[in-house]
């Protein structure tokens, strides 16, 4: 993996990866950014959202399950003092489908996490993550 940021002024960055794509990186007014992009941390929460939800879609759909709708909501606690280390990680699973088993959705999250998501693996070496999930029916 490669990455790297491009510093546009201020607290302003552009950061890039060698998949070509770009994103904005900034801070928000009360440190002296711009309110101008995603800041930092709060990208490390997409990654482990979209690295564990990428595994189970992944493994539903392999389950054959009729999934429609799937989010990922990760919440973050962090330490009141610097440098503001996560303290508690929150992922929680919305599944909306037509008659989802319960149990495909426990064991693709669980599979996530014990197994594929490098995201998850790293960051449960410093922070505790709890798991939930609720599935609607279509």
């Amino acid at each position: 993996m490669y990455a790297s940021v491009h510093w546009k002024g201020g607290l302003s960055f552009t950061a890039a990866a060698r998949s070509g794509f770009e994103v904005d990186l900034g801070a928000s007014k009360g440190v002296g950014g711009d309110e101008d992009g995603f800041r930092p941390l709060e990208m490390i929460g997409i990654g482990l959202a979209g690295c564990t939800g990428m595994d189970v879609i992944s493994i539903l759909k392999k389950k054959r399950q009729d999934v429609r709708a799937f989010d990922v909501v990760v919440e973050v606690e962090q330490a009141p003092d610097h440098p503001h280390v996560f303290t508690q990680v929150t992922v929680h699973y919305v599944i909306e489908g037509v008659n989802v088993s319960e149990t495909a959705v426990e064991r693709a999250i669980e599979l996530s996490f014990n197994r594929y998501c490098p995201a998850s693996a790293m960051l449960e070496k410093a922070v505790k993550i709890e798991h939930s999930y609720e599935i609607k029916e279509a």
